[in-house]
């Protein structure tokens, strides 16, 4: 269990990781050409995976449709959202930002698919917004690298990932998880393809050794190894206790945009970290079980 429990912390880690990776990119390269790029590498590497996996698997066309919205919104907007918002505010923000998910996908569920929110997801709620109006106080502090619109744009990206796990929710299970993965991001980059095209000139920037391994590093890690890990550890961990881990999330965000990118964590910053990590532990904790 152990081991699954690393897989899964690991997986949340890399996303957080990511957050500084994207921002540097989107500072050197036009914003839909990373994310394009991104899509066309993990195609390239999940389609020998999912054929040695799955075989030749065609999903049926509901669930074709359904990926189809699913990387509209969990790939081309979150992306574009999170790559423009991190142009205008710090990784750090962008970070703890993110890690209202748990609760906006909690919220979504409610609203969307009908499902009852018990009072801790509201709570979670509340403690999500708290820790978005602590990272907008932090802006106030001398040095503070973020902005109100970046800040709104990388929301405008959590509710794009959140509105892809509710789709994910419907069609789960009705096709192998590479499969998956590797229709949603071929139509990921067929949507992307004619937003970055025009602009390919844009990639002699590639030339640079190090901009080039940090974008592999980027979609290999985001698109790929996240999910292989994220699910390797789903096989043996139970899926209620596997979401507490999001809280990673932030946590690696933010030590990679101080370490890496010298951004300045401020009290303001912790508190919202607190709160942040307060809403993901109540959104994902696994309630005790009704005795039988």
């Amino acid at each position: 269990m152990l081991t699954a429990y690393a897989q899964l912390a690991a997986s949340m880690a890399l996303v957080g990781v990511n957050v500084a990776a994207a921002k540097t990119l989107a500072a050197a390269l036009p914003i839909a050409m990373v994310a394009g790029l991104r899509c066309l590498l993990a195609v390239a590497v999940l389609l020998p995976l999912a054929l040695w996996r799955d075989g030749a698997v065609l999903p049926s066309p509901t669930v074709r449709w359904n990926l189809f919205w699913q990387a509209l919104l969990g790939t081309v907007l979150y992306n574009a959202a999170l790559l423009l918002g991190l142009r205008l505010t710090s990784a750090l923000e962008g970070g703890l930002v993110l890690a209202t998910i748990p609760a906006v996908v909690a919220l979504g569920s409610a609203w969307w698919l009908r499902e009852r929110l018990s009072a801790r997801g509201w709570a979670a709620a509340l403690l999500a917004a708290g820790g978005i109006g602590a990272v907008t106080l932090a802006r106030a502090a001398p040095g503070a690298g973020g902005t109100a619109a970046g800040n709104a744009l990388v929301f405008l990206a959590v509710c794009g990932e959140a509105a892809y796990a509710l789709l994910a929710k419907r069609v789960a299970g009705q096709a192998p998880v590479l499969t998956a993965s590797l229709w949603m991001q071929g139509f990921s980059a067929l949507l992307l393809l004619p937003l970055w095209l025009p602009w390919a000139g844009a990639a002699a920037a590639l030339a640079a050794p190090d901009l080039a391994a940090l974008l592999v590093f980027h979609a290999l890690t985001a698109s790929v190894l996240c999910l292989l890990l994220w699910y390797a550890g789903l096989a043996r961990a139970p899926a209620s206790v596997a979401g507490v881990f999001t809280a990673f999330l932030p946590a690696a965000a933010a030590l990679t945009a101080v370490a890496f990118l010298g951004e300045r964590f401020t009290a303001a910053h912790g508190i919202g970290f607190v709160l942040m990590l307060g809403s993901v532990l109540l959104a994902t904790w696994p309630g005790r079980r009704a005795a039988v």
